[in-house]
């Protein structure tokens, strides 16, 4: 059941100006970004999808799902894509101390330096959008960009429908806006309906789809 809204309020980024909540920009560009693959197939997919709309974007993967599927996160960085660590097992950081979950994120980061991944930016996401500020602190001191999000699909959501899910993001989406989506198992339906159409409708509006990078953290 949707009950945190899809378009993340101001009044929740000035509590947390430390984190990445959007890019500011007047240019119309959209930063979709993608939580918790690689997964078979739905990842593939979602990739094949991307390149129809020249679209390029975020993955925030599970160590855990890279080690199992290596190609499917190479097929990711052959297309160009960045990433961003979301764990190895997808904790719930308010459920663990902060010394085991930090070693759970740079157990994620030793699977990312066994790929050739050159002036790669630190970014992470934490699982359910959650964590203790102890732990944020700390990642924060180890180089991470903390990134959430301005807007949310609920493309996970099985009470929420694929029409919804859709105006989710276009009755929130607006310049510079980080938009969340999962290349999930969980999120498949709605995220096979929603994404081709945002990449059209946004397109027609003349967006580009664009990954973070250094640059953008520093914002």
């Amino acid at each position: 059941m949707q009950i945190i809204p899809a378009k993340t309020p101001g009044f929740v980024k000035t509590l947390f100006p430390n984190f990445v909540w959007n890019i500011n920009t007047d240019n119309k560009e959209l930063y979709l970004t993608f939580d918790d693959g690689p997964t078979p197939d739905i990842t593939d997919w979602v990739l094949k999808t991307l390149k129809q709309y020249n679209a390029k974007a975020t993955f925030f993967c599970i160590g855990n799902n890279i080690e199992k599927h290596p190609k499917i996160f190479q097929n990711i960085l052959d297309e160009n894509h960045t990433i961003g660590n979301h764990t190895f097992n997808h904790l719930k950081g308010w459920k663990h101390k902060t010394k085991n979950y930090v070693e759970d994120v740079l157990k994620t980061e030793v699977t990312f330096n066994s790929y050739a991944l050159d002036d790669r930016k630190k970014l992470f996401r934490p699982p359910y959008g959650k964590f203790k500020s102890k732990q944020s602190k700390s990642l924060q001191e180890l180089g991470y960009s903390v990134i959430l999000w301005d807007v949310l699909s609920y493309d996970w959501d099985n009470s929420v429908t694929e029409e919804a899910c859709f105006n989710n993001v276009i009755s929130a989406a607006k310049e510079g806006s980080i938009i969340v989506f999962h290349d999930s198992v969980k999120a498949s339906k709605n995220l096979n309906y929603t994404l081709p159409k945002v990449l059209d409708y946004y397109s027609k509006k003349g967006f580009e789809f664009k990954a973070l990078n250094f640059k953008h953290t520093l914002e």
